[in-house]
């Protein structure tokens, strides 16, 4: 008997990096759970998918309510048993200091960059348990865990957490005796719908993404295909990657 392919799930998966790691595991062979907040795009991408006959499960989620994370879990869980495979790539940014920023956007990050990872990385370890003891986390992060660009404390905190909690569940993992893996990826400039949402400009984010060639979402989805296909022994923990060019 054929064993069935693994389940992936993606979150922010509707654009930019998540959308590109969505096509490249559909590459891969894994059956696909894919959340984001517009709706409009997830249907685009599920279309796109099932036209190759990928098996592609979609559901409009607010990562900062527990409720619609949970229930998307139920519904994965409901269809395919479970996930394999979670990539914790929904995260988003915004300009407020800490002098004078606005407390619901700081809220903002620190609920779906570090609260909405660590729920969706609990219910996905129960389902890898559930199904063997094995399984991959995979957060997407940011250079901006490993150093604080100017203005961006915040921002910069909530990425700071990342490593945290990605070395922390690596730790409780072992522990535990288990087979799951967990790594991070932390990508410097990628030519994304970030930087004009972070700086509220469209002008600024074409301008910094023409000062040299930075990175594609593509790069960052060969990587994590590269750290699920290592052998069992081998966990990536940490990549940083820059365009060759950028400075810090």
């Amino acid at each position: 008997m054929t064993a069935s392919p693994p389940v992936a799930m993606v979150t922010g998966a509707s654009s930019g990096i998540g959308r590109a790691i969505a096509l490249k595991l559909a590459q891969e062979g894994y059956r696909l759970a894919l959340c984001a907040r517009r709706q409009e795009r997830l249907k685009e991408l599920a279309t796109k998918l099932q036209a190759s006959g990928v098996e592609v499960l979609i559901q409009t989620v607010d990562l900062r309510k527990e409720s619609d994370i949970l229930a998307f879990f139920d519904t994965i869980r409901q269809r395919w048993g479970g996930v394999d495979v979670l990539i914790n790539n929904a995260g988003l940014g915004h300009k407020q200091p800490l002098l004078d920023g606005d407390t619901e956007a700081w809220r903002d990050m620190l609920e779906v960059n570090v609260l909405a990872l660590c729920i969706c990385t609990r219910e996905a370890t129960r389902d890898m348990r559930q199904r063997g003891g094995k399984g991959h986390v995979v957060h997407i992060s940011s250079m901006s865990g490993h150093r604080v660009p100017g203005g961006s404390g915040v921002y910069s905190a909530t990425k700071f957490a990342v490593r945290s909690l990605t070395e922390g569940l690596r730790q409780e993992l072992r522990q535990a005796g288990l087979d799951i893996r967990v790594s991070s990826i932390s990508p410097g400039f990628v030519e994304t719908e970030f930087a004009a949402q972070y700086h509220q400009s469209q002008e600024q984010a074409e301008s910094l993404y023409s000062q040299f060639p930075v990175l594609q979402p593509e790069d960052i989805a060969n990587t994590v295909a590269y750290i699920l296909t290592q052998p069992d022994h081998v966990q990536i923990h940490d990549v940083l990657m820059r365009p060759t060019q950028q400075q810090s």
